[in-house]
């Protein structure tokens, strides 16, 4: 008996079969039984049609699903990073996260970047395949693909250092981007978002979720872009009613807080961490319902341990999404609201901003409206802590407390926990997270394989 492998797939052939092959034909090639295609590989001929450009296009959106909240991403990583989430078990990857003193070997932070980056390709490659085999295709579909990049790069400049590296893939080849600040990342992603409006024309469902969807991204990179009256122009129109939904289920992604809160017990919702963190778990606010597990509300959902993954406690459960398929809207449209209530407020405009918080918040009850903080510095406390509470876990916290330094000039040990950390030792000075080791593989980084540019807000 002899064992053949090619790629994945692995056939046992009999020396009896073997011999048998000798009796074939001279014009059959007996090797051709071991000429086998690998199901889980696409080559670009397979998608070069309509049904190909559309099958790329899905599986983009798939990608992306997992990149926020499918799986353990910036959304996750991120709250952590800040002050939305505290570790729950024993890795140290991730404890170096909380406790902001990350490496660039850090597994968790590489298997993010590398699924954001994989989502930006699939994105950008469904665009040139819709645009050549599918190009009477509606507008939206384009427009929801650029989106798709312009909301990935984005967000790995809110959290990432100077350095970011956008590499891209032609004709099934790597062609190695070079280190950019962070300014360069907003401004190219505001250039994808741009791209992606003029292609969204019609007047559908699916144009206004994808409009939407386009502008509230390109209100939040401008917001980074310390744009703040541009900003506030682009999302006006945005409903505040309007959202951009992930969908679950139990056999592609499952809803990352059921996943990794509830479930799996690593991650619990974070209380005033390090001095300045916000008191997400005992505010009692409605946008943040949580429970401690066991208690009464929890029972309500299923959870009886009273302990985290490692065994400490409390364990703090975010109760918004109990359910593994629970649709998860990583855009909202109080997103909009929030964008302009800043540009106000930084315009002089403390009143009108103020109205604004409060329209937001009559949407939801339970909330009460705010009273004028009284100073300049109050004022700002309230708006980012309405962002907080609005925004929590969708991976706009650790963005927040960076701009907070970069465009209103406070330090990190202001912002940022500090101090003592809960596990033993003190928190670190990081205010953004490296570009992983992994782009070391990367020839334009030069011989000091340095993956950051500069460090800082």
């Amino acid at each position: 008996m002899t064992t053949y492998r090619k790629g994945r797939a692995t056939f046992i052939v009999s020396l009896a079969t073997v011999g048998g092959l000798a009796l074939f034909p001279a014009g059959c090639s007996p090797d051709k039984i071991l000429d086998v295609q690998d199901p889980d590989i696409i080559n670009p001929s397979n998608v070069q049609s309509p049904a190909g450009a559309e099958a790329v296009r899905l599986g983009a959106l798939s990608r992306f699903n997992g990149a926020t909240s499918g799986d353990e991403s910036l959304f996750l990583l991120g709250g952590l990073f800040s002050d939305e989430w505290i570790n729950g078990d024993s890795f140290i990857a991730r404890q170096e996260i909380d406790q902001r003193v990350i490496t660039i070997e850090n597994t968790f932070l590489t298997a993010a970047n590398r699924q954001l980056h994989r989502t930006r390709l699939a994105a950008q490659q469904a665009v040139a395949l819709l645009r050549e085999y599918s190009p009477t295709s509606s507008g939206w579909q384009v427009g929801e693909m650029l989106m798709v990049q312009a909301y990935v790069i984005n967000i790995m400049a809110e959290h990432m250092c100077d350095g970011l590296i956008i590499s891209d893939v032609v004709d099934g080849r790597e062609e190695y981007g070079e280190p950019i600040t962070t300014a360069a990342a907003f401004e190219r992603a505001l250039g994808l978002a741009d791209e992606g409006l003029t292609s969204v024309t019609g007047s559908t469902s699916n144009d206004l979720r994808v409009r939407n969807a386009l502008t509230l991204t390109k209100g939040r990179i401008l917001t980074n872009l310390n744009r703040h009256t541009e900003a506030a122009a682009a999302v006006s129109g945005i409903p505040t009613s309007y959202q951009y939904v992930h969908y679950h289920s139990q056999t592609t992604w499952s809803n990352m807080f059921w996943t990794w809160n509830k479930n799996s017990r690593r991650y619990s919702v974070s209380d005033r961490e390090g001095t300045n963190g916000l008191d997400f778990a005992s505010a009692m606010d409605p946008r943040v319902p949580v429970c401690a597990g066991n208690d009464a509300a929890c029972r309500t959902i299923g959870v009886t341990n009273s302990v985290r993954d490692d065994l400490t406690g409390p364990f703090m459960v975010l109760m918004t999404w109990p359910n593994r398929e629970d649709p998860i809207a990583i855009m909202q449209g109080v997103d909009a609201r929030m964008i302009e209530a800043e540009a106000q407020l930084k315009g002089g405009q403390a009143a009108t901003a103020l109205a604004t918080l409060n329209a937001a918040r009559a949407t939801m009850a339970g909330l009460e409206p705010l009273t004028d903080a009284g100073t300049a510095e109050a004022r700002l406390d309230q708006l980012f802590r309405e962002r907080a509470f609005w925004q929590y876990s969708r991976g706009y916290r650790t963005g927040d407390l960076r701009r907070l330094i970069r465009q209103y000039g406070r330090t990190q040990a202001t912002v940022f926990p500090t101090g003592t950390w809960h596990k033993g030792g003190n928190y670190g000075t990081d205010v953004d997270m490296p570009v992983p080791q992994a782009e070391q593989n990367n020839p334009n980084l030069g011989i000091t394989l340095q993956t950051c540019m500069s460090r800082g807000a």
